[in-house]
């Protein structure tokens, strides 16, 4: 059974960096992309960036510049550096694997303090 492991979340100060990490158990066949979303309280979930099989990424509009997704090389691992946070990154981040299937992790905390 496949599952998707998130840590690197946590409380910062604005201005300050987090790394978030998306370890895959189990082998997933097939990744076509690894995503990462976010969803602030009251708020609808929002994906944030995205990177493809091919190496492709696209971003948020709002975290541009700021954020940087990346992988391993074997795809088993994404990663989500944060960079220049601000209070309103304030949200649950949760990653995503799409492949044959599609698989959710529990989800991270991350708290930005003005």
């Amino acid at each position: 059974q496949v599952q998707l492991v998130e840590s690197g979340g946590g409380l910062v100060q604005a201005g300050g960096s987090l790394r978030l990490s998306c370890a895959a158990s189990g082998r997933i066949f097939n990744i076509n992309a690894m995503q990462w979303y976010r969803q602030a309280p009251g708020k609808q979930r929002e994906l944030v960036a995205g990177i493809t099989s091919g190496g492709f990424t696209n971003y948020l509009d709002s975290v541009k510049g700021r954020f940087i997704i990346s992988r391993d090389n074997a795809k088993t691992t994404a990663y989500l550096q944060m960079n220049s946070l601000k209070p309103e990154d304030t949200a649950v981040y949760y990653c995503k694997f799409i492949g044959s299937s599609s698989y959710w992790g529990q989800g991270t905390q991350v708290t930005v303090s003005s």
